[in-house]
């Protein structure tokens, strides 16, 4: 072969390596990107039903199915509450029996298949909990932006921002808790979610543009009378309270921020979350790359930007625990190393991702109450 043709070749070889390392980049990163609003995270395994009765529920054995706390277990056109592990009722070894406390939607018998979520609610807050609530409408960047307001007396409100994997259902767990201390709480939709505008190139961005509907949500909240805002968000939705908290430009009204499962670490999160959907290992590294080319995402610059005197400014309430396995916990421990002065770090075991409150509800809310009183 000539060198000229061998040249050639070998450029030709090498662009088409390429061009396959950036199509199956994009595709990896597409996997973790394009998740529609309520799309469950990957992870937890599909369960069958084995049996139902009075109060309980007979599930296939697993990790998950054994996990302490109550849930949510969702189907196709089905969704009930489970409660605790039932270990003196009689059953085989390779099933779980736990108390069954409501079925929501749907028929729940032998043979359907459910995934546990930490949304124990459908509807809205009139019908899933009988508090009343306002249908708003928020001046968002990219157009109107739907939200629940829970009115209450109190002058502090607090915003809820669920996150990936759920819609504004999810915030509801923690609403009851907040109306017996009448406190206002606004939950609001963004870029992505139904009923909200699209986000421009279809994808999330985990948190590093939809940040700025947090924006819009203070600033309708302080235009309707609150003198102050705690942000209360989950996984994506905490790593946007941080950054609305560092960045937003009524900032100086936010009083506190609850942070459950945030996600602090970009590149880690994209990479388990498109492991989990079952990208090779091998592309792991391109998804990484191709979807931070897309997106223009800080990586792990939240954590940094978070711990540096000066940035983070008012107090964190950090919930979070080492069975998450799509938001490391070990970066949660590091902030509240880094900011002893202003994060208080509450380690919840054995609960998935965004599943703290689930885990134990009263711990959860006692520690919820401690961190509040002084703000309120």
């Amino acid at each position: 072969m000539r060198p000229a043709t061998a040249t050639a070749a070998a450029v030709t070889t090498l662009l088409g390596v390429g061009a396959a390392a950036i199509a199956a980049g994009r595709y990896a990163s597409d996997v973790a990107l394009r998740a529609p609003s309520g799309r469950p995270l990957p992870g937890d395994p599909r369960l069958t039903v084995h049996a139902t009765g009075p109060d309980r529920i007979t599930l296939t054995r697993s990790l998950a199915s054994l996990r302490p706390g109550t849930y949510g277990i969702e189907g196709h056109g089905l969704h009930a509450v489970v409660g605790p592990v039932l270990d003196r009722v009689p059953h085989t070894a390779d099933t779980v029996v736990r108390r069954l406390e409501r079925v929501e939607l749907g028929v729940l018998g032998p043979g359907a298949r459910v995934r546990f979520t930490p949304a124990l609610h459908i509807g809205t807050p009139i019908s899933a909990l009988g508090l009343a609530h306002e249908d708003a409408e928020i001046p968002g960047e990219l157009g109107p932006l739907p939200a629940w307001l829970v009115a209450a007396p109190r002058t502090t409100w607090v915003i809820a921002l669920h996150g990936l994997g759920t819609t504004r259902e999810h915030p509801l767990n923690v609403v009851p808790f907040y109306n017996r201390r009448k406190i206002p709480v606004l939950i609001p939709a963004y870029r992505g979610d139904e009923g909200a505008p699209a986000s421009p190139d279809g994808l999330t961005h985990l948190g590093d543009s939809e940040w700025r509907d947090v924006d819009a949500a203070i600033r309708y909240a302080v235009r309707r009378g609150a003198a102050k805002v705690v942000l209360h968000g989950w996984g994506t939705g905490a790593s946007m309270a941080l950054r609305a908290a560092a960045e937003s430009g009524v900032r100086d009204r936010i009083s506190g921020l609850v942070l459950d499962s945030p996600v602090l670490d970009w590149e880690a999160t994209l990479r388990n979350l498109a492991a989990a959907r079952h990208v090779p290992g091998p592309l792991l590294p391109l998804a990484v790359r191709a979807a931070q080319g897309r997106i223009g995402a800080h990586g792990g610059d939240l954590l940094r930007d978070s711990s540096e005197p000066g940035a983070l400014r008012v107090p964190v309430l950090l919930l979070h625990g080492p069975d998450d396995s799509v938001s490391p916990w070990e970066q949660s421990v590091e902030l509240a190393a880094r900011r002893p002065d202003l994060v208080t770090l509450q380690t919840v075991r054995q609960a998935p991702h965004a599943a703290m409150w689930n885990a134990d509800p009263v711990r959860y809310e006692e520690a919820l109450r401690r961190f509040l009183t002084p703000l309120l």
